[in-house]
């Protein structure tokens, strides 16, 4: 007579545990769009500090310049100066027309008296159009010149006037792209101070000297990163402020 074999005590364990969990109804992370909602019922109960985070959720799963408009009045309902000028500052990254950030930005810069960041004339023409556009009309023009000058010789017929036109422009197109990028990439070292009267200090260490002392919202170049302080050059002063205590326009230039 055979026997079945017997499960040890562990392993029938184990196996049930995998049966639980394997029909466990797993319970699905917010949706960009929930959060966003989530955050407009907040704003709309005068729930500031809720709608902020609800909103800064919905921007961290997807960035985009409405949630980004609507963190920056719910921050700045808080009276939280640097925390909304960081994110109008961000809206306008990546939609660059929206007049509404633009407004706010100004309204938030007079009532604290601080100054808009200074840009070089290539940041400047970086400005005119949205960051991630810049890459698709460098590849397209580019592209388009080429193609233009070089396929009548492929299929061996003459040029015409309208090809040398149109690789012409693709060049000059191009040409505007180069300087653009390289704003975009300048640019993407602002940054914005967090909280008031912030120490910039004299070396990365919280024991150094004080050099001055920034505002909420007041713009910074970032040079550099040595463990929890970053190298900033802010109201033509070079000094150390904590990271935490600074905001980037662009979050993944750090």
């Amino acid at each position: 007579m055979t026997r079945r074999p017997a499960f040890p005590r562990r392993a029938r364990f184990v196996l049930l545990l995998a049966g639980l969990l394997a029909g466990w109804p797993l319970r699905a992370a917010p949706s960009p769009e929930a959060l966003f909602q989530a955050g407009v019922s907040a704003y709309r109960a005068a729930d500031y500090a809720r709608a902020a985070e609800a909103f800064r959720q919905s921007a961290a799963r997807q960035p985009a310049a409405g949630t980004l408009l609507n963190l920056g009045n719910a921050e700045w309902q808080r009276r939280q100066t640097g925390a909304a000028i960081l994110a109008w500052e961000q809206a306008q990254w990546l939609h660059p027309f929206d007049p509404a950030a633009r407004q706010n930005l100004r309204y938030a810069r007079k009532a604290a008296q601080l100054e808009a960041p200074e840009l070089a004339w290539y940041e400047v023409i970086s400005t005119w159009l949205p960051v991630a556009w810049w890459a698709w009309l460098a590849g397209g023009s580019f592209w388009m010149a080429i193609s233009a000058a070089m396929l009548p010789g492929v299929f061996r017929r003459r040029k015409a006037t309208w090809h040398q036109a149109v690789a012409a422009f693709g060049f000059m197109v191009f040409l505007l792209c180069v300087p653009a990028y390289i704003g975009v990439q300048t640019r993407s070292r602002l940054g914005f101070i967090l909280p008031p009267n912030t120490p910039l200090r004299l070396t990365p260490t919280h024991e150094a000297q004080t050099v001055t002392r920034l505002a909420a919202g007041e713009p910074a170049r970032c040079l550099r990163t040595r463990g929890r302080f970053v190298l900033i050059r802010a109201s033509r002063t070079l000094g150390w402020v904590e990271q935490a205590h600074l905001g980037r326009i662009c979050p993944a230039s750090d």
